[in-house]
């Protein structure tokens, strides 16, 4: 099998940490400071290697934050790819505060990138050979509207498939042009996209039909955080409730479940295993603090679970 190539166009170093109490004014003493290499599509690359995957991850980066960026990408154990642009690499932040149990997450908009550096990332999408192209995270500043389009089409025109997982109008512009294999919006992102409360599972199960039916995305999957997610395929409708494990940190999740489903697919599982595989990804994630992810031996445990429930 090929290596699965993902794409992080806005990166981030992510820093977590936990603190008794987060206030204004004040310093805040924090401890327990980890960093990891972020961004939606190198999150993914860190799922799909830890669950035994080959995958090449290609980002954006610049400045000496880039640098940063490039020494947890080497210390992940991942196949890095870096695109150079001329602004610096965004920091964020998750604070975990300990007296209320609540989780604050700062994340700033990250560098503008200019269509010279959008070009060179497209020319290295090119030279690589694969059969599943991940885009994941947000769009950066100085991106046309329909980049995820020019991505799908020059992917699929050499035989692969794409696999989204963004929000806003690059991902609207993406649906509305079709032709992708995977996109994973949570509730709220499906609400932001149609315009349409989505009250109930069966209105949710409508609309990711008509996505599923148009021809826009072959799979769609709908996750509802602690109440489980619903896959739509031309076969089916399919819900199951999520598995009930301790939650320690969101982070993360949605990149999880985007990484396993998409390496049990490229590995030819169908689409429910693989989804049932991507929820127990997503489960397994929130089990751990901060940036973590998830772990395998979790994955493994959460999917037997969810087989057998």
């Amino acid at each position: 099998m090929k290596p699965i190539v993902t794409l992080t166009l806005n990166p981030a170093i992510d820093g977590a940490c936990e603190a008794d109490e987060v206030r204004p004014t004040r310093k805040i003493r924090t401890k327990g400071d980890a960093y990891h290499p972020g961004g939606g599509g190198i999150n993914v690359a860190r799922v799909i290697t830890e669950l035994g995957g080959a995958v090449t991850a290609v980002y954006l980066a610049g400045g000496a934050t880039g640098d940063v960026l490039d020494e947890l990408m080497d210390a992940a154990g991942l196949a890095p790819r870096r695109v150079p642009i001329a602004g610096h690499t965004r920091i964020s932040l998750t604070v975990f505060e300990q007296s209320s149990g609540q989780e604050y997450r700062f994340v700033p908009e990250g560098p503008e990138v200019s269509p010279g550096e959008w070009l060179a990332c497209l020319e290295t999408i090119d030279g690589l050979d694969f059969d599943w192209l991940v885009i994941s995270g947000s769009g950066p500043r100085g991106l046309p509207p329909d980049c995820f389009v020019t991505l799908t089409h020059r992917a699929r025109d050499r035989g692969a498939r794409v696999v989204l997982d963004s929000s806003g109008p690059a991902l609207a512009a993406s649906i509305e042009a079709g032709g992708l294999a995977l996109i994973k919006p949570s509730v709220g992102e499906l609400r932001a996209l149609t315009g349409l409360k989505l009250e109930d599972r069966d209105e949710i199960a409508e609309v990711a039909r008509e996505i599923v039916e148009s021809g826009r995305s072959d799979l769609v999957a709908v996750t509802m955080g602690h109440e489980g997610a619903l896959l739509a395929s031309r076969e089916e409708n399919f819900f199951r409730e999520a598995p009930d494990v301790p939650v320690r940190s969101a982070t993360g999740a949605g990149d999880s479940f985007v990484g396993a489903m998409t390496l049990a697919l490229a590995e030819g599982k169908g689409a429910r295993t693989a989804f049932l595989i991507g929820m127990a990804a997503g489960s397994a994630s929130v089990m751990h603090p901060g940036t973590e992810l998830c772990r395998r031996e979790d994955v493994e445990r959460l999917h037997g679970a969810l087989v057998s429930g």
